[in-house]
């Protein structure tokens, strides 16, 4: 859900931690975005699951991904683990690094990049570099415009 609807890459995922969330303005701290990012509905509907998981391992991890693996110290889960972790569904992670997914992608190709940054609590300069990626074709001039 992060990936998707905020832009979330694997690496902010992974190193996502229980008090990097703030329940009183359903924000969450993601990496090293200079400002919180509201979450949506349904990506706040998905921490119950999260945090139960987590209390099923019997971990005192303070990440919100506890692996098999994690459960036993205070390590963030692998990068390449929360890449896979929807492999099942058939849905892969996109990395943000790359390319922005999801709404992200599409707000940035419609409205003021400023605007898109602050939605999704990043520095303007961060999402600029995707514009270069992908030029509406609405936005262009026509072939033989004077």
């Amino acid at each position: 859900m992060l990936a998707l609807l905020h832009a979330a890459s694997s690496s902010e995922v992974s190193h996502l931690r229980v008090d990097d969330f703030d329940p009183i303005n359903r924000t969450i701290h993601l990496g090293k975005r200079p400002h919180p990012v509201l979450l949506d509905p349904d990506s706040w509907s998905v921490l119950p699951c999260c945090r139960a998981h987590r209390e099923s391992h019997r971990t005192d991890n303070p990440h919100v991904i506890v692996t098999k693996i994690t459960k036993f110290g205070r390590a963030a889960a692998s990068t390449a683990y929360v890449s896979h972790i929807l492999d099942p569904c058939g849905v892969p992670a996109p990395d943000a690094a790359v390319h922005p997914p999801g709404r992200a992608g599409e707000h940035l190709n419609t409205l003021d990049p400023r605007l898109v940054a602050v939605t999704f609590g990043m520095d303007p300069e961060g999402v600029m570099i995707y514009l270069t990626d992908h030029v509406d074709p609405g936005r262009l001039p026509e072939p033989n415009a004077p």
